[in-house]
């Protein structure tokens, strides 16, 4: 019996020395923050987390480098976006700004619209500008040519032109003739209103552009006149 006891005090003091001898001098402070991958140069604890002491720095075993360090003992946690980069926590690049808002083109301004040439023809009865048989204006006349003028005001003037017609009565050559010189006399009083020389042209038909009958003292009369044509654009 004695020799059963005494086997059993050796083998228990076999055991405590050898428990001594693996054990670390004091107990380490662990925690759950950062868990250390199986085969870490950290020492863990038995649930796989590295064991910090009392300032909270991380265990390093015996065979540890700086190739070993791990996130959160001797390399930083970074927080998200920043990722960690050669030991240091780098923020990734900022976003490009925005494209710069190009300002709209200015609208082409409006073109404005081209004058239009306007042209107007009046017919003048000949009994009212000239006596019978004669190529002098007489006073009623030239009043009617002064109103014609006056309409030409703000007017870009580029044409007038005073056409003279005769009746039937007489002949052909003598009728041409008379017609022309009318004309003539209503562009002469043009001039003398200012008008230049060579916007105005004059032409003679005579008998033979009749618009009456020539039969009835009324028709001659309305075949007895002066045309006058004017072609300009309004400013």
């Amino acid at each position: 019996m004695k020799k059963i006891v005494t086997f059993m005090l050796a083998a228990t003091a076999i055991a405590g020395s050898a428990l001594a001898q693996t054990s670390p001098p004091f107990a380490p402070v662990t925690t759950d923050v950062m868990a250390a991958t199986p085969h870490s140069a950290y020492v863990q604890d038995a649930r796989g987390v590295i064991a910090r002491d009392p300032f909270g720095l991380c265990w390093r075993t015996g065979y540890w480098t700086p190739a070993d360090a791990v996130p959160g003992c001797d390399l930083p946690l970074c927080v998200a976006p920043a990722k960690l980069e050669n030991g240091k926590c780098v923020e990734p690049p900022a976003p490009p700004p925005p494209p710069a808002e190009v300002a709209p083109a200015p609208a082409p301004a409006p073109v404005a619209a081209a004058p239009v040439p306007t042209s107007e023809k009046v017919s003048y009865a000949a009994d009212a500008f000239f006596d019978f048989d004669k190529a002098v204006l007489k006073k009623e006349g030239k009043a009617q040519l002064d109103e014609l003028t006056s309409k030409l005001q703000g007017l870009n003037l580029e044409v007038i032109i005073a056409v003279g017609h005769t009746d039937s009565i007489g002949t052909d050559a003598y009728n041409q003739k008379l017609s022309i010189r009318r004309a003539e006399a209503v562009k002469n009083y043009l001039k003398s209103k200012g008008i230049e020389a060579s916007r105005i042209y004059t032409e003679g038909k005579g008998e033979k552009q009749p618009v009456a009958d020539n039969k009835t003292a009324a028709g001659r009369a309305k075949n007895r006149r002066v045309e006058i044509e004017v072609v300009g654009t309004r400013k």
